[in-house]
């Protein structure tokens, strides 16, 4: 087992407080927005087994099956397949979505193809991989997950009472619901930049002060108001009204798939994704959105957010998803109970998130590790280890 150095990207929505607190430091004045823990060559962990710090990229792309299990080199190839991050929103990532894996490969073998730098702002597939993920609060998190039903998103437009919004609107109530969201986004998003600013600054006036009421879609109406603070004039806003609004509580999860609209708001959590940097945008946000693209990936169906909670076995607390590149699950350990193994067939990567949790080697020789909140520990393909202690350990492994 080895502990993990992690970088921390000061991407400008991360929270400054929010990741510093967990790991018990002080704040360095600067958004410190992602903690990642793996081997993603854009900020791989480090590991030191003696010979001083090496990345733990490298690591295993020297021994791939010696560290990931041969049957983990046979399902996902000779690399870890998944990224564990600790995430904390200081303001609105983002609206986006993910390609699955078939538009994953086809988009960047175009790219590749036509010599589209790999660097480019306006290039949309970084990899060929796809990049379904999971986000588990840690603290009260608020996202947007998904299109609300058509008929509810024109509810809540109309409520706002902006004559510029009606048009959509009423689309929303007269088309079949596929063809209803797909007009609807693209007009968003094409408007024309000055009539949009407009519309949105109005909208946000709006939902600011329904947002301060206690009427059926408060808690939505401020979320969104918020949202125009941070982002204001971007038509972003007014997809994000489209969307379902959710505010999860420590412990509960969100899991996104493939062509599902979303944005993490506020809030610190544990997420989890496959291997993968391909992102389409639809708003909120500087960057470059390719807006063909991007309607050609997104899902026009709505869906219920699904808050997921997980299911115990054994003691394990498992958050079930259809993926096997990872599988996330938490163990919250009582001191003096009996140490409780680990299943040495796949790789993991271990996280601490609350109370001291000591990781220990099945031989006195393999000695053990101590984590405190933010730290983390890589364990190898076979490596027998058993906790002890009292705190919460968060462990990313793949499906065996």
């Amino acid at each position: 087992m080895d502990r993990l150095a992690n970088t921390v990207r000061p991407y400008a929505w991360g929270s400054v407080t929010a990741i510093p607190e967990l790991l018990g430091v002080e704040p360095t004045g600067a958004p410190q927005a992602e903690m990642w823990m793996g081997a993603h060559l854009g900020a791989p962990s480090r590991i030191d087994r003696g010979a001083g710090p090496v990345s733990l990229a490298e690591v295993i792309d020297a021994a791939p099956e010696a560290e990931l299990g041969a049957d983990a080199v046979r399902a996902f190839g000779p690399r870890l397949p998944f990224l564990l991050k600790l995430l904390a929103a200081g303001s609105p990532l983002s609206l986006q979505v993910h390609p699955d894996l078939a538009q994953a490969r086809a988009g960047f073998a175009d790219e590749e193809r036509r010599g589209v730098p790999i660097d480019a702002g306006h290039r949309n597939y970084k990899d060929a991989n796809h990049k379904p993920e999971l986000v588990c609060a840690l603290t009260p998190f608020d996202g947007l997950c998904g299109f609300r039903h058509p008929a509810q998103a024109a509810d809540l437009l109309d409520g706002l009472a902006v004559d510029a919004l009606k048009p959509y609107a009423d689309i929303l109530r007269a088309s079949p619901e596929q063809d209803a969201l797909r007009e609807v986004l693209t007009a968003v998003l094409t408007a024309e930049h000055d009539a949009m600013a407009e519309t949105v600054e109005q909208a946000a006036a709006a939902a600011a002060e329904l947002g301060a009421g206690d009427g059926p879609h408060a808690a939505s109406y401020a979320a969104y108001a918020a949202i125009a603070h941070h982002y204001p004039g971007d038509p972003g806003v007014i997809a994000a009204m489209l969307l379902n609004y959710v505010q999860l509580q420590p412990g509960e999860a969100l899991f996104l798939g493939a062509g599902i609209p979303h944005a993490y708001l506020n809030g610190l959590g544990v997420e989890l994704m496959a291997n993968s940097d391909n992102v389409l945008r639809c708003g909120l946000t500087p960057k470059h959105v390719d807006v063909p693209e991007l309607l050609r990936i997104v899902r026009f169906e709505s869906r219920d957010p699904g808050v997921l909670r997980p299911e115990a076995v054994d003691g394990e607390e498992i958050y079930e998803t259809p993926i096997d590149e990872f599988r996330l699950s938490r163990f919250v350990l009582a001191p003096g109970a009996t140490p409780r193994p680990l299943d040495a067939r796949t790789p993991q990567v271990l996280l601490c998130t609350a109370g001291t949790v000591v990781l220990r080697g099945e031989a006195a020789a393999d000695g053990e590790l101590v984590l405190a909140p933010g730290e983390s520990a890589f364990v190898r393909a076979g490596e027998r280890v058993a906790l002890t202690g009292e705190g919460t350990l968060f462990r990313a492994t793949v499906v065996a």
